[in-house]
């Protein structure tokens, strides 16, 4: 089984919506277990992190960077980041805000610098940006014409219940999607070139 870990801040609910969306997403391939974990609880579940294929993180993107909640998580790893625990993990990225720019890539930087920092393996969207001519429309996958990571939009008085809008939703899962297959590619081609290597070892040997 391959395991994704989805780890999240969110203010308001907006972007846990969007972390379920990408869960969603995830759990849509065979053989995938999802694990989806709030940035406060996840300094107590390292353990589980550290077990993980893949972390996909996300935060609501607050006055042009991640919030500090988030942030504050990301500092708590720093013990990891020496002993590169995370090392050669698939990672990726999630954001949302009010602003339909919001400088919400400034947030996917800070999350794709952090997993730089830890060895990671950092996987991006793979849709065109959508909504971005005369025949596009709100309601095209990747609306916000990301590629770091997958960014969503929710009106700032408004609840959940009325965003992130449905497209940004279906943008999430798609990104979900993308990132276990990846996850589950990349934990598959490892375990081939390890063999690999055993088998050569046990025959320079013999």
């Amino acid at each position: 089984m391959v395991s994704v870990a989805i780890v999240y801040h969110s203010g308001f609910g907006h972007t846990k919506a969007q972390a379920e969306a990408v869960a969603r997403g995830a759990k849509s391939v065979p053989g995938i277990a999802v694990d989806v974990i709030p940035a406060d609880r996840a300094e107590g579940r390292l353990s589980d992190l550290a077990a993980s294929d893949a972390i996909i993180f996300g935060a609501p993107t607050y006055m042009g960077s991640a919030s500090a909640a988030m942030k504050r998580f990301m500092e708590a790893t720093s013990k990891l980041w020496a002993t590169q625990a995370w090392k050669d993990k698939i990672a990726a990225g999630f954001t949302n805000s009010a602003s339909q720019s919001g400088d919400k890539l400034n947030t996917l930087v800070e999350l794709a610098v952090f997993a730089a920092q830890h060895g990671m393996v950092w996987v991006g969207l793979d849709l065109l940006p959508g909504n971005n001519s005369s025949t596009g429309s709100t309601a095209d996958l990747n609306r916000l014409g990301s590629s770091l990571g997958a960014m969503a939009q929710s009106n700032a008085d408004q609840g959940p219940e009325h965003g992130p809008t449905a497209s940004d939703l279906k943008t999430a899962e798609h990104f979900g999607r993308r990132v276990a297959l990846a996850a589950a590619a990349w934990r598959r081609g490892r375990q081939e070139i390890a063999a690999a290597l055993a088998d050569e070892a046990t025959a320079l040997a013999a």
